[in-house]
């Protein structure tokens, strides 16, 4: 059977539970059950929930703090179906997300399975810019929507299925805080479990609305990775460390100028700052949103690029333990 659970993991935002909760009550499969694990929010989301109690099949789960994770693998226990379906509290659905699910994990076989995520029409031009930034085969090299990417198909815990015997074989979602879907996504690889990329579930993910706290979210992304690295090093890439090359690079540019008067390095990031903005803008069909396509392009290459650095440093050079380095990337139990 390809019964679906849904499991949503919320922290506040309740607007955006309104929101995802009356997108997914207009499925045209309403064969799922969701279950709501609120992580200790400091608003009662029971009133909006209880909007949707008639067309929708809900169980709310209220439970202190910990983080998404443990709060996935809080409702993955409680879920009665054959699939768990784990999506952020901040995207929106189309109308055949749980159908065109169905179909797939019947035609594709896999254990897990993601799918892309993209910029709603009514997002606001940042929000666009970012969407734009962190799914570019010029930025991340396209592994967040895009069946062609560079890489094997890592899926995101936005818009993520697991098998839910697979998730049970390997423990579920780790204690890590930051980077917990791309290390269960590998930790499913190294016992055997396959993956799959879905190019027609993709979800509209709001993402952050401002510049500085994309910078924040990215710079936390780059120091996940190298401990990503050291619990999976037979997945290491050598270009999860290109955002760190590409801050270094402009910073040598500069040197590089002001101490000899020349500007090759500098020249190169001009024609990438060229390439990604009529890239974006061929994307976009929008010249605003290209605009900020390229500021939203350099704080995640130069926050991630910072982080990834650091984190580097920190556990290689230093020889720190993650827990010790990072303590906020992991869970309290």
């Amino acid at each position: 059977m390809n019964s679906i659970s849904l499991i949503i993991a919320i922290y506040n935002r309740k607007d955006e539970l309104f929101e995802l909760l009356n997108s997914l009550s207009h499925q045209t499969d309403k064969d799922f059950e969701i279950i709501i694990v609120d992580d200790g929010s400091k608003i009662d989301l029971r009133p909006t929930t209880t909007l949707f109690q008639e067309s929708l099949n809900i169980q709310f789960f209220r439970k202190d703090n910990s983080g998404p994770g443990l709060s996935r693998n809080y409702g993955a226990r409680r879920a009665k179906n054959d699939w768990l379906v784990f999506v952020d509290s901040d995207v929106i659905v189309e109308k055949d997300y749980i159908e065109n699910i169905k179909k797939n994990i019947t035609e594709i076989p896999c254990d897990a399975f993601g799918g892309a995520d993209k910029a709603h029409k009514g997002f606001n031009l940042m929000q666009k810019a970012i969407s734009y930034s962190m799914t570019s085969v010029f930025t991340t090299g396209g592994i967040r929507g895009n069946k062609k990417a560079v890489t094997k198909f890592q899926p995101r815990s936005f818009n993520m299925g697991v098998r839910k015997s697979a998730f049970e074989t390997v423990g579920g979602f780790s204690e890590m805080r930051i980077g917990e879907d791309p290390d269960l996504s590998m930790t499913l690889w190294e016992n055997g479990f396959t993956t799959a990329f879905f190019d027609d579930i993709g979800v509209y993910h709001k993402r952050r609305v401002d510049f500085g706290k994309f910078s924040k979210q990215v710079y936390q992304f780059g120091c996940a990775r190298p401990i990503l690295n050291q619990r999976h090093p037979k997945y290491v890439k050598i270009s999860f460390a290109f955002p760190s090359v590409f801050l270094i690079g402009y910073i040598l540019g500069f040197i590089e100028y002001f101490l000899f008067q020349k500007g090759l390095f500098l020249t190169m990031y001009g024609l990438y700052t060229v390439l990604v903005f009529f890239h974006a803008l061929y994307k976009t069909k929008n010249i605003s949103i290209a605009s900020f396509a390229v500021i939203s392009t350099y704080i995640q290459m130069f926050s991630y690029g910072y982080g990834f650095l650091k984190s580097w440093i920190l556990l290689n050079i230093f020889r720190q333990k993650p827990e010790d380095a990072f303590p906020s990337h992991f869970h309290r139990n």
